[in-house]
């Protein structure tokens, strides 16, 4: 074994991408908060003469897809109208800003704490809202943005129930 060679964890890239799954569940906001105090602690600290990115961070919400229907187990299917339709989109909508402000509160807390003046170094930042099945989508969505780690929380089901 050569012990000269150092492991390259994110395959000759400079920076770590992390891709963040967040909902309204404390389960997700919990995954999100350990990622930033555990994947990008030093963005709070390190060297303040040497700058230098510490990574790309993620935030994904996946917004189930619209029915347009009802099925009822017995019975026939009830259509919803467009009305209806254009008021639950929007209320979607709303929930899914909501989330993504949410998160983004979270990293601004845990990434700029009230005793740190100057941060010199960086963590990248983006959000993004997929509409989707979200075990599908959210996967999707790592693969094409080549991320080096995806982080979700858990349901809290326990192991019976799951």
């Amino acid at each position: 074994m050569d012990e000269s060679k150092e492991p390259v964890a994110t395959e000759g890239r400079e920076k770590m991408t992390v891709l963040v799954a967040v909902d309204e569940s404390e389960g997700s906001l919990y995954a999100l908060s350990w990622a930033l105090d555990n994947l990008f602690a030093a963005a709070v600290g390190g060297a303040p003469n040497k700058p230098q990115p510490l990574g790309r961070l993620v935030l994904v919400h996946a917004q189930q897809p619209l029915q347009h229907f009802i099925m009822h187990p017995v019975g026939p299917a009830v259509y919803a109208t467009s009305s209806v339709i254009d008021s639950v989109k929007k209320a979607q909508e709303q929930n899914s800003r909501d989330v993504i402000e949410r998160a983004k509160g979270i990293c601004r807390r845990r990434l700029r704490p009230a005793s740190m003046v100057f941060c010199t170094q960086q963590v990248e930042a983006e959000a993004v809202i997929v509409t989707g099945d979200p075990k599908e989508t959210i996967c999707q969505a790592a693969e094409q943005m080549q991320t080096d780690l995806l982080v979700v929380g858990s349901r809290g089901l326990s192991k019976i129930r799951r």
